[in-house]
């Protein structure tokens, strides 16, 4: 080496920092196609996993990569995204799947949501005094149906155990995650409610304060968790030791979850429900999710446009009557679901009408199209969810969803075990007139929904919005963005969304959404405002073209999220 060359000291790099509102440079363009696309789709033949973390991700294709199918990806993504997003979700919660299995050459649906303590019922709440159901603590959870969901899934259509599927979970818990700008963000929302439990602050609030962005964070009792579900399956959740310090803890906090509400646990197979959209046909779960709200949406869309005078191909996504008519057709969706959106196996829930042509040809006469319509205000489900989409070179699709519901769910948290309980019992309610009135054994409104796509009997994209009540809404935006003005699974994402809120009847639009159309949507009555990308959801999809097989991941850039393939 040269006496100068030696002597170049390297340059210095500066610590790695949040990017915040004292940077102000303008966003640079892609070099074609449609400039506000924020990548390209990714391509593999192989296998594809796309969620909202790229950990996640990355360990589901090595799933896949070591012979597992899309089922088992789906399951150890899931179980990644545990650990890494533990705000959104978690083996304390929720879980939803559609997914085209190869095998069988048909669509299958899990609803592996949990259900309601024996013990819950309207008098119990009436004598704590209480007016409504908490959103937190205690009595918000409902009994955990993820794992059980996650082990039928495996049994019924997977070709690994959890021995395997967990372990790259269990290692990251061990080892430590570095925390993402957005998730350090979420993590800070809620300090204070996480306070309120000594268990969940011991556990996520190391040192007394969220961990920020950049850190590294550990949580060796999740990791003891899933080594418990490793070597004793689903039986050490709901049976064995995992199930013991669940009552225990809900004893403790003066809750009543027993035993036996645990051992009765059981996810539930489903028969999707559709409706044929421009030539495609668009599968949604049934209740007790929202899923009819997308159906419902996309029939008014498709039969009430035309009678309006106008085509929404041909208007396009610039036209606020297109707009206009989805915001409308929102609303009138959204008040079903309060309608009559709830269990099934409590109450009668009028699916086949509610997603029929003739029920959309009805809607029409209630959309004026000259002004905005005032709905009944309704509660606003919030959530911290986590969708995921896998796929691999023998056919299979997945379709997955899950959650706490709200940001780290009850906020209490399994000493021992380092994961929250959910808090989605607070979408029940007290009012004996609502499909959503507490019950024992009883399944409350979900707001989660995976998508599927299929076309001449063959699958399309399997394909997700988290986000609570912006799930429905979000859908129909990305639907439409895919089959009406021909984005590609990507862009459907990069597409500015909107937000309408039932209960405000406030309508938010992402800001050049806004600086497009805000004026007249006002002009027609909306209370309309702009709006970041926080309260428009997270998306991801997966597509394979049915021709070459090559598989297509996209993942929304409003979140941390990837699609990794290959």
């Amino acid at each position: 080496m040269s006496s100068g060359a030696a002597s170049l000291k390297p340059i210095p790099t500066p610590p790695p920092q949040e990017v915040t509102s004292s940077f102000t440079a303008v966003r640079g363009d892609r070099a074609n196609g449609w400039l506000g696309q924020t990548r390209s789709e990714v391509l593999g033949l192989h296998g594809m996993v796309a969620t909202s973390q790229p950990l996640a991700a990355q360990a589901g294709l090595r799933i896949l990569q070591q012979g597992g199918n899309a089922f088992d990806a789906a399951v150890a993504t899931a179980a990644v995204i545990n650990v890494v997003e533990p705000e959104a979700t978690g083996i304390g919660g929720d879980m939803f799947m559609i997914a085209w299995s190869a095998r069988d050459k048909k669509l299958v649906a899990l609803n592996g949501s949990g259900r309601s303590p024996a013990g819950m019922t309207v008098d119990y709440f009436k004598k704590k005094g209480l007016a409504a159901i908490p959103f937190i603590g205690i009595d918000s959870a409902v009994i955990p149906g993820a794992v059980d969901g996650w082990d039928q899934l495996l049994k019924a259509y997977g070709t690994m155990s959890f021995k395997q599927v967990l372990e790259p979970a269990a290692q990251l818990a061990e080892e430590g995650f570095g925390v993402s700008e957005r998730i350090g963000n979420d993590w800070q929302l809620r300090v204070q409610t996480l306070t309120t439990d000594a268990d969940s602050a011991r556990v996520y609030l190391p040192g007394g304060r969220a961990p920020r962005p950049y850190t590294i964070f550990r949580n060796p009792d999740l990791a003891h968790a899933l080594r418990v579900l490793q070597q004793k399956g689903r039986d050490g959740f709901y049976k064995g030791e995992i199930a013991d310090a669940i009552v225990a803890k809900s004893r403790k906090l003066g809750g009543i979850i027993t035993l036996e509400d645990l051992a009765a646990t059981h996810a539930t197979w489903e028969t999707p429900i559709s409706t044929s959209y421009h030539g495609y046909d668009v599968y949604e779960l049934p209740p007790n999710t929202q899923g009819f709200a997308v159906l419902e949406m996309l029939n008014i869309l498709d039969v009430c446009a035309a009678r309006m005078g106008f085509d929404i191909k041909a208007v396009g996504p610039r036209s606020p009557k297109y707009w206009h008519l989805l915001i409308e057709a929102k609303k009138l969706a959204y008040a079903d679901l309060q309608r009559y959106d709830g269990d099934p196996a409590f109450s009668h829930v009028p699916v086949d009408r509610l997603i029929s042509k003739a029920y959309a040809a009805e809607q029409c006469a209630r959309i004026n199209p000259s002004h905005a319509a005032t709905p009944e205000p309704t509660p606003m489900p919030t959530g911290g969810t986590v969708y995921i989409a896998t796929a691999d070179e023998d056919g299979n699709m997945v379709s997955f969803i899950y959650s706490v519901y709200s940001y780290f769910g009850a906020d209490v948290t399994i000493p021992g075990y380092g994961f929250l309980l959910n808090d989605r019992g607070s979408q029940f309610n007290l009012d004996p007139e609502s499909p959503n009135v507490i019950a024992p054994r009883k399944r409350p409104f979900q707001t989660l929904i995976p998508g599927f796509i299929m076309k001449g009997g063959q699958p399309v994209t399997a394909f997700g919005l988290m986000g609570g009540d912006q799930q429905a809404q979000g859908h129909a935006q990305v639907l439409v963005n895919m089959i009406d003005f021909g984005a590609n699974i990507q862009a459907a994402s990069d597409a500015a969304r909107f937000n309408h809120s039932q209960r405000t009847n406030k309508l938010h639009l992402e800001t050049q959404l806004y600086d497009l159309i805000g004026a007249d949507l006002r002009a027609l009555g909306h209370d309309v405002a702009p709006a970041s990308g926080a309260g428009m959801g997270g998306y991801q999809a997966i597509s394979r073209d049915p021709k070459t097989g090559l598989l297509h991941g996209a993942s929304d850039h409003r979140k941390d999220g990837a699609a990794v393939g290959w």
